[in-house]
């Protein structure tokens, strides 16, 4: 019989199909775990955004990985009953994040400013000297920034309540 730390640890190898640095442990998209008999377990998803393209290929991902371990029965249910937030990401999920050249978002107390949005840490450089080039990126998560002492455009993943 798997324990459920068995179960979070074995998950971790699940990659965010976006961004493949980054497991979908460590983004917060797993948000529960329950081990119901011998070889049954439950896992509960909320994705970071409602309209997720890639919402039924993450479920069998992790269904997937739960039959590689010898999981029989799998039940993997996408909830939004509490919505994703960035908060949610570990601190390896925020190193992963600028790892794949993605400045994190920063930590917020529920309030999105522009204050916020508007100037992150380099992630080539680690300088503060930037700035938004626009808040729409390439996915609804992302948005455009240039750093003034390396010269990289970059883009963050923006921070979300």
């Amino acid at each position: 019989m798997f324990t459920e730390k068995e179960i979070w640890t074995a998950l971790e190898v699940v990659k965010d199909p976006e961004i493949p640095t980054l497991s979908m442990v460590d983004m917060g998209i797993i948000t529960k775990v329950e081990v119901r008999g011998e070889s049954n377990v439950y896992v509960e998803m909320t994705p970071t955004f409602t309209g997720c393209p890639a919402l039924k290929m993450m479920e069998n991902m992790v269904a997937e990985r739960l039959k590689e371990i010898g999981i029989e029965t799998i039940e993997v249910k996408t909830t939004f009953d509490t919505p994703w937030n960035s908060n949610k990401l570990t601190e390896r999920g925020l190193l992963c994040l600028k790892k794949h050249g993605l400045a994190p978002p920063p930590k917020h107390e529920g309030e999105i400013t522009m204050e916020l949005l508007e100037h992150c840490i380099c992630p080539h450089c680690g300088s503060i000297n930037t700035e938004m080039k626009t808040p729409f990126g390439p996915t609804l998560c992302r948005s455009m920034h240039y750093c003034h002492d390396c010269l990289q455009a970059f883009e963050q993943f923006k921070p979300v309540v």
